[in-house]
């Protein structure tokens, strides 16, 4: 008998399934499955590593090096003969936490104060949910793996209605994701962190915004406007700890290790 592949786990769904390029109509299309998204939104967009994805999905490295070239073939395609691309199906199962919150969490950023405002049934998760920045003096600390302090904000109805600073009584790195989610964090922003911390934070299913900075209240007053003023793509992935500030490095990198 054929032998039963492993189904790939899948941490969000995406929130746009088909493109079309203006002026450009065909008959057919381009099929991308689920898995293969995922492993484009994973190495390219969130800046994992191949080994890294391989963990978050589930599988084999080799599986997703085979996942992530037939992906960017077919995005090739669609780029350069401006066929169609449609996302869906595939062998894949969606993690039990990502199903819960893609339910009652998928927004996108712009408006994410409405979505959390309307359908009052949908409930607490809905309507209500917890911020957090790396914090120090006032400002987004740009350390992930050292900051001493988070502020947590209570957002209800997309306004802030309190706020606390909380001490990480000295975790770091990896800890720090368990630390934000027994906390019930729903969404972090912060300056400079490190792909080990981010897939923790994605397996606890808290959503991230790095490569923020400046006043914290003023960031997360941004996230909730739709304009906060981020990079998915900042890293850090070094150790030397010699500077002062992860923030304004070039090529989206610090100097420090913030994982």
């Amino acid at each position: 008998m054929p032998r039963t592949g492993k189904k790939k786990r899948v941490l969000k769904m995406p929130q746009n399934s088909h493109f079309i390029s203006r002026g450009t109509e065909t008959e057919y299309g381009i099929n991308m499955k689920v898995e293969e998204y995922e492993c484009i939104r994973l190495i390219d967009y969130m800046a994992y590593t191949q080994e890294e994805c391989a963990r978050q999905m589930e599988v084999s490295r080799a599986t997703v090096q085979m996942l992530y070239a037939e992906a960017r073939k077919k995005l090739a395609r669609f780029l350069v003969e401006g066929i169609s691309l449609q996302i869906e199906g595939g062998d894949y199962e969606l993690s039990h936490r990502a199903a819960v919150k893609e339910k009652t969490s998928d927004c996108s950023l712009n408006g994410l104060a409405a979505c959390h405002s309307e359908t009052p049934g949908m409930g607490k998760e809905r309507r209500h949910m917890k911020i957090a920045v790396t914090y120090e003096n006032g400002q987004v600390f740009q350390h992930f793996g050292h900051t001493e302090q988070f502020k947590v904000y209570d957002v209800e109805a997309g306004k802030i209605t309190g706020s606390q600073v909380v001490d990480t009584n000295g975790q770091g790195h990896g800890a720090l994701a368990g630390f934000l989610a027994n906390g019930d964090i729903d969404v972090l922003i912060c300056g400079g962190i490190g792909g080990g911390a981010r897939n923790a934070l994605a397996e606890a299913g808290i959503k991230l915004f790095p490569g923020a900075q400046g006043d914290a209240d003023a960031q997360v007053e941004s996230y909730l406007a739709g304009t906060l003023n981020y990079d998915p793509d900042t890293m850090c992935t070094h150790h030397d700890h010699s500077h002062g500030d992860c923030g304004g490095h070039g090529h989206g990198k610090c100097g420090h290790h913030c994982e």
